[in-house]
C-alpha cells in the first residue's frame, strides 16, 4: 500500500476511533488521544502522519517515544544504547503498521528523511518546522518533556500525543505523563482530546490483555485486616474459588453515611467462572464466610463490563438500569447516566457518587466522574430521545 493512501485505507471500528479520525483531520494543531492498549491510538496517529507527509502537507513525520524494558523498568536511550534504541523503535514502527505498509516503504521513508525516529530525551534545542510530531507512550515520559516538545513546534507544525494513563503508566496514578498531558491539552483552545475506552479495543488479544492487566492491579492491592480475614476464611469454605481481591467498604460507608441494605460491607472479586464456587449452590458458602467474619458480603466475577461494579455496590439497587455507558476516560472512569436519573445516582449532597468514587479508587486506583446523557435507557440499552 502506498504511504500517501495509508490513512484512507484504515477504517474506524468503533465510535471512539471515528472520533479520533475526525480529530486528526481537524485544524487543531494539538491532538491528544488517551486510552488502553489495542484501541488504535498509535496506528491512527502514525498512519495519518505518514499520509500527510507523502501528500505534501508536512515535510516530515517525527516519531518520538521512550523505549522501556518492561521487565526491569530500565529505559533505553540514544545516549546509552543508540543501536538498541533505533532497533526497537524501528521494530515498533513495523509492528504498528504490519499489514498496512511494507517494510521497504518504511525504510525509504526513514532514508529520505520523511520519517525521523527521535528519542524524547534529545529534543532540546531543535525546531520542527513543516513537521507533524507524534509522541507515543506519553505515560512513560515526564510532563516536562511534553512541554519541551510543544516548544519545539515551528511553522506549519502539529503535535499528536498518545498514551495510556490507566494500565501502562509507570508512576503513581494522576502523575504520569499521559494524564498530565491530557490535563494540559484540555485547557488549550487549539487542542482536541479524544478519550478511548474498553469499548474501543479492536486489536485481537488486546481485550484479554487489558482484562489481565485489570486483574493484576487488583491482585497487587495490599489488603487490610478485614479483607485478609475474608480471604482467609473463604479458603476454608470455598477452597476452589480463585479470589482476585477483597475490598472493605465499611470505612467508605461510614464516611458517606451509606445505610442502604443493598450495599455490602465488603466486595469479593473472583476470577471469571468462579462466582458459583464462592457463593455455593444455595448461597451456603458465602453465608458461612459472612457468619465467621461478621460482615455482609457480595461477590462479583471480574469483568470488563464495568457497570457490574456499580450494580454490586451502589446504594440504589436499580440504578444500573439507567447507566448508558461506564468506561475509562483519561485516568478516570466516566459514568453516563440516562436523562432524569442523576438524582438517584448522585445521592443526597453527592454522597452516593462520592462513595462509588472511593470504592473504585481503592479497587483499581482510578476515580469516577458522572455526566448526564441525552438518551433514555430501557432494559439496560440506550434509546434515542424521541
Amino acid at each position: 500500500m502506498a504511504l500517501e493512501e495509508l490513512f484512507d485505507k484504515i477504517e474506524p471500528k468503533s465510535p471512539g476511533q471515528e472520533e479520533l479520525r475526525k480529530a486528526l483531520l481537524s485544524d487543531k494543531d494539538l491532538v491528544g488521544v488517551f486510552g488502553p492498549t489495542g484501541t488504535g491510538k498509535s496506528l491512527f496517529a502514525i498512519a495519518y502522519g505518514l499520509t500527510a507527509v507523502y501528500r505534501g502537507k508536512y515535510r516530515r513525520l517525527v516519531l518520538s517515544r521512550p523505549i522501556i524494558d518492561v521487565v526491569t523498568g530500565r529505559e533505553i536511550t540514544l545516549f546509552s544504547e543508540p543501536e538498541t534504541y533505533f532497533k526497537h523503535a524501528s521494530e515498533y514502527l513495523r509492528d504498528i503498521l504490519a499489514g498496512f505498509a511494507d517494510v521497504k516503504a518504511l525504510e525509504d521513508a526513514v532514508s529520505s528523511g520523511r520519517l525521523i525516529l527521535a528519542d524524547p530525551h534529545f529534543l532540546r534545542g531543535r525546531t520542527f518546522d513543516d513537521s507533524i510530531i507524534v509522541l507515543d507512550d506519553a505515560q512513560s515520559v515526564p510532563a516536562e518533556t511534553i512541554v519541551e516538545i510543544v516548544t519545539r513546534m515551528g511553522r506549519n507544525s502539529r503535535l499528536v500525543i498518545a498514551g495510556d494513563p490507566i494500565f501502562q503508566r509507570t508512576s503513581e496514578p494522576g502523575r504520569d505523563g499521559a494524564t498530565l498531558a491530557r490535563e494540559i491539552l484540555l485547557g488549550e483552545e487549539t487542542a482536541v482530546v479524544v478519550d478511548l475506552g474498553v469499548k474501543d479495543i479492536v486489536r485481537p488479544g488486546a481485550r484479554r490483555g487489558v482484562k489481565l492487566l485489570l486483574e493484576l492491579q487488583m491482585r497487587k492491592r495490599v489488603l487490610d485486616e478485614v479483607e485478609k480475614k475474608v480471604k482467609d476464611t473463604a479458603k476454608v469454605y470455598a477452597p476452589d474459588a480463585d479470589i482476585v481481591t477483597v475490598v472493605n467498604l465499611t470505612d467508605a460507608k461510614k464516611k458517606w453515611e451509606i445505610t442502604s441494605e443493598h450495599t455490602p460491607d465488603a466486595l469479593v472479586v473472583v476470577k471469571e467462572g468462579h462466582l458459583g464456587r464462592i457463593i455455593g449452590v444455595k448461597g451456603e458458602r458465602i453465608q458461612s464466610i459472612e457468619k465467621d467474619v461478621g460482615v455482609k458480603l457480595r461477590a462479583i466475577q471480574l469483568t470488563l463490563d464495568l457497570k457490574e461494579f456499580v450494580r454490586a455496590v451502589h446504594p440504589v439497587a436499580w440504578i444500573h438500569k439507567h447507566i448508558a455507558d461506564f468506561d475509562f476516560a483519561g485516568n478516570s472512569l466516566r459514568l453516563v447516566v440516562a436523562r432524569g436519573h442523576m438524582g438517584p445516582m448522585l445521592g443526597q449532597r453527592g454522597s452516593y457518587i462520592r462513595f462509588l468514587n472511593d470504592v473504585m479508587e481503592k479497587l483499581i486506583g482510578v476515580g469516577v466522574h458522572v455526566v448526564e446523557s441525552e438518551e433514555e435507557v430501557e432494559k439496560g440499552k440506550p434509546k434515542k430521545k424521541r
